[in-house]
């Protein structure tokens, strides 16, 4: 392998969906009437967690996306400015298919959230998973976690 080449791409934190002011309307009624609930209750501090909560979910539904730096080089995969080496990624995948989005998952070292998923292309999906064999890390197959369906199904 040449110790020159390396992969990169560029692809949005997120997918960007379009919201609707009934889903702003939906979210805000909910967290009206959940949070007068805990208050008619007496738990003040659930209440107040809600409205903080509700505030904040709106404000992430607001925010556009940005744009992530990927690249995989001799040293490991780096996103942004964090680098994940070889040896700290226990094992990863290469989500490809017709109704599958491309998707490169790493098992890093991480104790909480371990598994990373981060977009690819189509086009270079095979050679991702190339690269990542060529520096020893072990092929393990990974899915989209459930509560990023819950969340995607949920509008965010």
């Amino acid at each position: 392998m040449d110790p020159n080449k390396k992969l990169e791409w560029t692809a949005l934190e997120y997918e960007e969906k379009e919201r609707g002011n009934d889903w702003f309307w939906t979210l805000g009624v909910i967290i009206v009437a959940s949070s007068i609930t805990s208050f008619i209750y007496n738990n003040y501090f659930f209440g107040l967690f809600l409205i903080i909560s509700g505030i904040l979910l709106g404000s992430f539904a607001i925010k556009k996306p940005d744009l992530v730096f990927y690249e995989l080089n001799e040293k490991g995969l780096k996103i942004r400015n964090r680098l994940y080496t070889y040896e700290n990624i226990h094992s990863f995948w290469v989500q490809k298919g017709v109704k599958l989005k491309p998707t490169l998952f790493i098992k890093s070292e991480r104790q909480f959230m371990p598994i990373i998923s981060m977009p690819i292309k189509q086009y270079n999906a095979e050679e991702v998973r190339n690269f990542m064999l060529k520096n020893g890390v072990p092929e393990e197959e990974m899915k989209e976690h459930i509560s990023e369906k819950i969340m995607e199904s949920l509008g965010f």
